[in-house]
């Protein structure tokens, strides 16, 4: 950005002394002010063009259409090309077209993106690999992955030719899917076409695999990879031991972070922030806080994931204090905590029983108008209620709809198990109609609550209505509602209603 100002400044002082300068020098002064956000300022030195004699290019337009999507205006965008077209001031160009395709994909507009690549046929003029990759990408973002699959067979029969930046788009999207076999038929139609699979291309399937806990296939790609004369990089590393962090496998995951090291590769703070997760998730607390500690020692300075991670370690682990001072440390240290962050606390000091100061953090939020949204809400009904604060679960429960939000199954949920927990089942059965008429669908763990505070009350008739209505929907028991209805064996095995279902929930061996 200092780079932009500095050119205007020079500017300004050339401006001042007199000196002329041509449709060039005003098309990079215009080029400035669109990348500082200000294309009000680049529309005011295009008028100044004409006030010069001079004619604007298709560079000038490119740029100010540019300058529009970078502040949002994509109507604007989009309509000042289809006046350069309708009116013919100019003939855009291909940088032009695909500068508006890009501004309309990245802006979630895939569909006008589209829309544009057929007009642009009606005009004759040929859409390039560049604007068939950036909408195939859009697409697959957009989990259209049919449709992405047709624009590159359609690229096929038009002559244009795929590059590595098309394949990886789609490669992207169909491992996001798990098309594994339709990834390994792309990456040999890439081969084939003599489009050389790259670093990220490799990095996109090692990652996918990984997130997946294939970490055993994520090698097998790897070992392809070096094969081909592709040398793994950071990226790689990083989301193989990422896999093994998800799988558990702590000491493999840690082989895999010393062998970067070994290879001359320096773990970056993404690497640490894997290896301390997995640390956490393995309540191997001491392990995570001496990473945590490495990655000072190392120059780097830590992130907002970084710190969201060992907070949540930490509360999982029962240390609240040490949790709690560590937030204070990611503030004085300038650190800007996230809606992540703040979800973190409020669970932890919920689930610690902490919950006056979790409730005294989130009316701080409210009133420094730190963003909120309805999972904060979740957790402190969740919190207030298992504590014995019903009433207190009430008033969250209520301030959702005064605030505007919209409260989700969990939101239900919480409030009806807290109502069960009272034995309140009345009120319960009331919220679940609610819930119904509000169009929030219960789920399994909706109906388990009720059933279960329904058992507890000795209230089995309807607790098996219930189960009914349950199974209907698909939905199953869960164990511990199995096991209340079995403990009813010994005061009425003889009832057929109770054994029929109990027939139907407990699978046959």
């Amino acid at each position: 950005m200092g780079h932009y100002n500095t050119v205007l400044s020079l500017l300004k002082q050339v401006h001042l002394r007199g000196v002329p300068v041509d449709a060039f020098v005003i098309n990079i002064e215009i080029n400035c002010y669109c990348h500082l956000n200000r294309v009000d300022f680049g529309f005011s030195l295009f008028g100044s063009l004409f006030k010069r004699g001079y004619e604007p290019s298709v560079v000038t337009f490119t740029t100010l259409i540019k300058g529009l999507f970078a502040q949002d205006q994509f109507s604007e965008a989009k309509n000042l090309l289809v006046k350069l077209v309708t009116e013919k001031q100019i003939e855009p160009d291909a940088v032009t077209y695909g500068t508006v395709i890009n501004g309309l994909c990245k802006s979630g507009n895939t569909k006008t993106a589209i829309e544009l690549l057929r007009s642009m046929e009606t005009l004759n003029f040929k859409a390039d690999v560049y604007c068939y990759s950036m909408i195939i990408d859009s697409l697959c973002k957009d989990r259209m992955i049919s449709e992405a699959k047709n624009l590159l067979l359609e690229m096929s029969k038009k002559g244009i030719s795929q590059d590595v930046v098309t394949y990886n788009s789609l490669i992207h999207g169909l491992c996001n899917f798990g098309h594994w076999k339709e990834v390994t038929e792309l990456l040999r139609e890439m081969v084939d076409r003599n489009v050389s699979p790259n670093v990220r291309t490799f990095n996109i399937v090692v990652d996918a695999l990984c997130k997946e806990g294939m970490v055993r296939e994520a090698e097998d790609v790897i070992e392809l990879m070096i094969k081909r004369g592709e040398i793994p990089d950071i990226v790689t590393y990083s989301a193989l031991m990422d896999g093994y962090c998800l799988r558990g496998q702590m000491e493999e995951a840690r082989k895999i972070f010393d062998s970067m090291v070994n290879r001359g590769l320096q773990p970056n703070i993404i690497s640490y922030n894997s290896l301390i997760n997995g640390y956490c998730k393995k309540r191997k607390i001491d392990e995570a806080v001496y990473l945590f500690k490495e990655v000072s020692r190392k120059g780097m300075n830590h992130n907002t994931v970084t710190y969201n991670t060992m907070v949540h370690g930490l509360f999982e682990n029962g240390k609240c204090g040490a949790a709690r001072e560590l937030f204070s440390e990611m503030l004085a240290g300038g650190q800007s905590p996230n809606l992540c962050t703040y979800r973190i606390l409020l669970d932890g000091l919920c689930k610690n029983r902490l919950v006056a100061e979790a409730l005294s953090m989130f009316q701080a939020m409210k009133n420094s108008e730190i963003c909120y949204d309805i999972d904060c809400y979740n957790i402190l009904i969740d919190g207030t209620s298992k504590v014995g604060s019903l009433e207190i679960a009430r008033e969250l429960f209520n301030e959702v709809f005064s605030k505007g939000l919209k409260p989700d199954a969990c939101t239900y949920n919480v409030m009806i198990g807290g109502l069960c927990r009272k034995g309140l089942m009345d009120e319960a059965k009331e919220l679940l109609k609610k819930m119904e008429e509000k169009g929030c669908c219960p789920d399994h763990f909706t109906y388990n609550l009720i059933v279960q505070g329904d058992l507890k009350r000795s209230e089995s008739d309807e607790a098996i209505v219930l189960l009914e209505k349950m199974l209907a929907m698909g939905f199953s028991a869960h164990a511990s509602t199995i096991s209340m209805l079995v403990d009813l064996l010994p005061t009425r095995g003889q009832d057929p209603t109770l054994l029929n279902m109990i027939q139907k929930l407990v699978p046959r061996t």
